[in-house]
């Protein structure tokens, strides 16, 4: 599984951050997805990060 964050959708909430900081951080005012392909025990997180962010700016692909 790898995740990305569109930063022409993300307003910078950091929801996801703070439900997977293993796999998001923020640069500048946006978040991004720092490893490239995402752990097995990470992935529940990841897809929670997806279901909580408010503008659907995380695209998970499998």
């Amino acid at each position: 599984m790898k995740a990305k964050v569109d930063p022409d959708l993300c307003i910078g909430c950091e929801l996801c951050v703070s439900t997977a900081p293993e796999i998001f951080k923020m640069e500048d005012d946006k978040a991004v997805a720092y490893i490239d392909i995402v752990p097995k025990e990470l992935e529940e997180a990841c897809r929670q990060s997806v279901d909580e962010c408010p503008v659907s700016a995380i695209i998970i692909e499998d």
